[in-house]
């Protein structure tokens, strides 16, 4: 007989603005936490492996693979999904543009290509550089820096150029 009380933990984040306390196995990923425990089913599953970006969600302010994270690591963390950004009656600025330069296809790896674009534009805002950055002391957003930053997100239908679209006019009207 094995013991199973070590193998599971309490665990409270906030998720969406509200505080959610979880008893869950030791084993269960963040993405599994948000969609099987919380029923929050907006952020998908896609390779999980951590290759698609399709479960990116933000902890902290920061965007994460939820698929490579354990639920038991984010005790008193603030995690945001794309149902926490906006919703039908109120979309956030990302999703509305996503919506007006068709910036998804079949809109399975929208969730995460949202969470991930709004993330994005405040790294660069932060100042904090990435591969293409050439000026280290001074971030400037450009389409190569908005690329790069992106590449962890796939979108196999191919809607690249309408994505950058819609973050270039949130960045634009967030200046």
């Amino acid at each position: 007989m094995t013991d199973t009380t070590r193998s599971r933990s309490s665990v409270t984040m906030t998720v969406n603005g509200t505080e959610q306390q979880l008893d869950i196995d030791n084993r269960v990923t963040l993405l599994d936490a948000l969609r099987e425990h919380l029923k929050l089913t907006g952020t998908k599953k896609g390779c999980d492996h951590g290759q698609c970006g399709a479960c990116t969600v933000m902890v902290n302010g920061r965007r994460v693979n939820s698929c490579l994270s354990l639920a038991v690591m984010h005790q008193g963390d603030e995690v945001t999904t794309v149902e926490g950004l906006g919703s039908p009656e109120d979309l956030h600025p990302m999703q509305a543009a996503f919506i007006e330069h068709d910036g998804y296809q079949c809109g399975y790896c929208t969730p995460g290509q949202i969470c991930s674009a709004k993330s994005v534009l405040e790294e660069i805002r932060a100042g904090i550089p990435s591969h293409v950055t050439r000026d280290l002391a001074n971030v400037v957003m450009n389409d190569d820096e908005l690329r790069e930053r992106m590449s962890g997100n796939i979108c196999r239908c191919g809607a690249y150029a309408n994505i950058l679209a819609a973050m270039k006019q949130v960045a634009e009207e967030t200046a």
